[in-house]
């Protein structure tokens, strides 16, 4: 529930036009929400069909312009592109004159504060980085998701207030972020809401392999209760074989997964070393318990070999192909995520006009957000190194019985949040 009380939109004038350019799902949504709090989209800028659809459903009789247009018409601007398409498009709209001095200039990138605004903050442009920590759809629910969710906020301190109140009049909740702290908030999310659906996929994946028909059922009721638990308690929540120690649960466990998902032992394993850390850290593991454990961990790799360090000495392990997508619902939408902000992307620093003129593809945080459209099938994604093997995933928690656990933290994992 947001604690800040609204104002109805028709009881106060509107106070700022705002514009929007890159009409992903992120943009629109944020636009519709400050018109609800009294403000007036006057502008927005899109090139693919999704886009034009976005802004069309959200923000109805609002017309779509090229960029530098858009910033002629608002004195609230939202920059809702890609990460990667950020500094350029800023550089362009600086280089041809299209920023004007007092104008608001806000981007909603979670890895950037204010200083990749700084060309068209010497043009005069108010620098403001507003980060909603939401997943984005694309529909008119985003508005109402809005309610509560926190935003990730950086500004120089004599526009702080204005930042806050910004985000308040969305419904949102502000969350001040320093500059040098963005990518390392940033990640935090990405961990946190992008790699979870990866997680959850892959679950619903084997659970369907297992015979399980409704999977998403069976996991519906745990995983609240989990994340529920998760959120109060922190590692203290945790359960399951690691926790308790159970190697040869967990050596079952391996063992079915070369059998029926080779391509899920490098993930299983990368995570139950870092579980067995925590659990070791937070005195959940019992140390007696752990060694056995963690020769398990150290097994052998999904080609055979030995999964520690050594077996990298003379190059590291192939990876395994990555997962299909066979009976994975088609996500709604990424936190912290680059999927979220559609992907005009600007050609380079020549103009403002590059901003409309490279398609992306169509794709959820994210993290996000967290956080754009890109127009991609959104089951389609990053191919990884083929030099990464399961060992790259992170290394194993110091066993209890080695020269290395004098030190309470056991291992490069121990106490982060």
């Amino acid at each position: 529930m947001n604690p800040h009380p609204s104002i109805e939109a028709q009881d106060r004038p509107a106070r700022l036009t705002v514009g929007v350019v890159g009409a992903g799902r992120v943009g629109p949504a944020l636009a519709a929400s400050l018109q609800l709090a009294g403000h007036r989209p006057v502008a927005v800028s899109g090139v693919s069909d999704a886009s034009v659809r976005r802004a069309a459903d959200l923000l109805p009789g609002v017309p779509l312009v090229p960029p530098a247009e858009v910033l002629a018409r608002a004195d609230l601007v939202l920059l809702t592109v890609p990460d990667d398409a950020l500094a350029d498009l800023v550089h362009g709209l600086a280089e041809t004159g299209a920023v004007r001095p007092g104008q608001l200039l806000v981007h909603t990138s979670g890895r950037f504060g204010t200083a990749v605004l700084e060309p068209a903050t010497r043009a005069g442009a108010l620098p403001l980085a507003l980060h909603p920590a939401m997943t984005f759809t694309g529909t008119s629910v985003d508005v109402q998701r809005l309610a509560g969710c926190a935003f990730g906020v950086t500004a120089p301190e004599e526009l702080r207030m204005a930042a806050e109140a910004l985000v308040i009049e969305m419904g949102g909740e502000p969350e001040w972020i320093a500059e040098s702290a963005r990518p390392l908030y940033h990640a935090a999310l990405a961990i946190g809401a992008n790699y979870l659906v990866t997680l959850v996929a892959q679950a619903m994946e084997l659970l369907t392999k297992a015979g399980v028909r409704a999977p998403d059922r069976m996991l519906g009721p745990l995983l609240g209760a989990a994340l529920d638990n998760a959120l109060r308690s922190g590692d203290a929540a945790l359960t399951g074989p690691v926790a308790r120690g159970d190697a040869g649960t967990v050596a079952a466990h391996v063992a079915e997964l070369r059998k029926h998902a080779p391509q899920a032992v490098a993930g299983y394993l990368a995570m139950a070393r870092t579980t067995a850390d925590r659990a070791l850290t937070h005195g959940l593991l019992k140390p007696e318990l752990a060694a056995e454990l963690l020769d398990v961990l150290a097994g052998p790799a999904p080609d055979g070999g030995a999964a520690g360090p050594a077996a990298s000495s003379g190059g590291q392990a192939p990876t395994d192909p990555p997962s299909g997508t066979e009976g994975a619902p088609e996500p709604e939408g990424e936190a912290e995520d680059e999927r979220d902000r559609d992907r005009d992307r600007p050609e380079g620093a020549e103009g403002a006009e590059g901003a409309e003129g490279a398609e992306g593809s169509e794709g959820s945080t994210g993290a996000d957000h967290p956080d754009r459209s890109v127009d991609t099938d959104p089951a389609s994604g990053p191919t990884r190194s083929e030099s990464a093997g399961p060992e790259s995933a992170g290394p194993r928690p110091t066993r209890p019985d080695s020269p290395d656990s004098a030190s309470p933290d056991l291992g490069p994992h121990g106490g982060d949040a």
